[in-house]
């Protein structure tokens, strides 16, 4: 796969934030070679974060995101501000770019102190370092640069290279070896890209091929054929959530089932607290309102699988007249205490930090979370046979 390719919640996420003016949309121009952010002395220039994909080694395909100052003012100013914090949800690393000729004032002391609550790896980016006679002596991760004169660019590219991250988990880790038979049941619906498959069947498909697994892909309504004709039993059946049911009926017990979804939740690190929260279906009462949340943004079809198929599931399952409410995208509440349940998207076009993010804020209020793809396993009764594959997780 070509690196500019690669989707963006597979790459690094690198936010550069600051006050208005500390020269981070000329900065990450600097950095990225290109003129991908307007420059001007007129404070507030970046009004919306800008993304742009590139390669960064040895840490590999990134995303670097330029944001509004987080200084910016008024009604408008206070938009902006809400659109860096989501953006700091989904960094990886972040880089405090601050005028080199200024003190860092309180404010630039409260992000670094955000970057610290939030365990993430950053970097202080002195810029404008043109207008000072004698750099200071500089921390480890510090350095003095300056976009105007391109100096020290290089050596903060290496800089931010050289943080070392963890290593990426994989989706079929320690379920799947080289030589087992996999079959994935994925069908083609309206909401299908044409020509496509979505993003979780390749990413399964790709690891299933390194891994040097025997794949075999079919639609759902052409799964029993393909299974009768197999010359030897699947190690496991991943499906669609929506076809779970259908699929479960036609697969022996002997064969292990789960979900493109399920696998996200594991690799994801949200598994068990997704299986702990979907418990909360058996307590909810009428009127109770529901977060459905997507990670992705896309027009919604007349069976949309988290707008209308879910929340009819969900109301047939209860038995309750139940309230939903929906969100997409980089959309996600801060409060969620009227909500008694969230339930998520399996999160493929999210980076993880985004995805433990949404988890984490809504375990942190105490509020119930649980994803799509155990949801109708759970509602289908079929859970516990769709996570027996993973040692690791009890019902």
């Amino acid at each position: 796969m070509e690196l500019n390719l690669t989707p963006k919640s597979q790459r690094i996420h690198i936010g550069f934030f600051g006050l208005r003016n500390a020269g981070k949309s000329s900065l990450v121009n600097a950095i990225t070679a290109q003129n991908i952010s307007i420059v001007s002395d007129i404070k507030g220039t970046t009004t919306d974060p800008v993304y742009k994909s590139m390669e960064l080694l040895p840490l590999g395909p990134v995303t670097i995101i330029d944001t509004p100052g987080l200084d910016d003012t008024g009604e408008l100013g206070n938009l902006r501000i809400e659109k860096t914090k989501q953006v700091l949800r989904k960094t990886d690393i972040a880089i405090l770019v601050t005028d080199a000729s200024k003190e860092l004032n309180s404010l630039e002391k409260e992000i670094i102190s955000i970057f610290q609550n939030m365990n993430l790896k950053y970097v202080i980016a002195y810029n404008k370092a043109d207008l000072i006679e004698k750099e200071p002596h500089s921390k480890q991760n510090e350095i003095y640069v300056s976009a105007k004169n391109n100096t020290k660019i290089t050596e903060l590219k290496e800089l931010i290279a050289s943080i070392p991250m963890n290593e990426e988990k994989k989706l079929i880790d320690g379920i799947v070896s080289a030589g087992d038979c996999v079959v994935l049941v994925t069908p083609i619906d309206s909401a299908a890209p044409k020509g496509r498959l979505i993003l979780p069947q390749q990413q399964v498909l790709r690891e299933l091929l390194d891994k040097g697994a025997v794949s075999v892909v079919v639609r759902e309504f052409e799964y029993e054929k393909a299974l009768k004709a197999l010359k030897i039993k699947p190690k496991l059946v991943i499906t669609d959530s929506q076809v779970f049911q259908l699929i479960s009926n036609l697969t022996p017990q002997n064969i292990y089932l789960t979900s493109f979804s399920i696998l996200f939740a594991r690799k994801k690190g949200i598994l068990l607290n997704a299986v702990k929260g979907v418990k909360t279906l058996e307590t909810l009462k009428d009127n109770d309102c529901i977060l459905i949340s997507e990670g992705c943004s896309h027009h919604r079809q007349c069976d949309d699988i988290g707008s209308v198929k879910l929340p009819n599931w969900i109301q047939k399952y209860t038995g309750k007249n139940l309230n939903f409410e929906f969100t997409s995208g980089t959309s996600f509440p801060e409060k969620l205490d009227k909500y008694s349940l969230v339930i998520h998207c399996g999160g493929c076009m999210l980076n993880d930090r985004e995805v433990n993010y949404r988890y984490e804020s809504a375990i942190k209020q105490n509020i119930p979370i649980t994803n799509y793809g155990i949801t109708i396993a759970y509602i289908n009764n079929i859970l516990e046979r769709s996570i027996e594959v993973f040692p690791e997780i009890k019902f």
